[in-house]
């Protein structure tokens, strides 16, 4: 599956790898060496930066609100 690039250098200074995805995700992305001046929250060495997976848990979003039933007038 994977071609090409194997990993790759952020602007950041952090290190990424591209990995065999599992089912529903082709590719994984994964920061595999933080860089001390990186200043993002979300690098975290070993964890996934990007999974293209469908997620399984409920969505985070606010559903919109509630509108109330309307009657026509006449």
């Amino acid at each position: 599956m994977l071609k090409g690039f194997t990993d790759a250098r952020l602007a950041c200074g952090c290190r990424i790898t591209f990995r065999e995805g599992v089912e529903g995700s082709p590719v994984v992305v994964v920061v595999e060496e933080r860089s001390p001046q990186c200043a993002s929250t979300l690098h975290v060495t070993g964890l996934p930066l990007y999974d293209f997976r469908e997620s399984l848990r409920p969505s985070t979003r606010l559903n919109p609100a509630g509108e109330e039933e309307y009657e026509e007038e006449g």
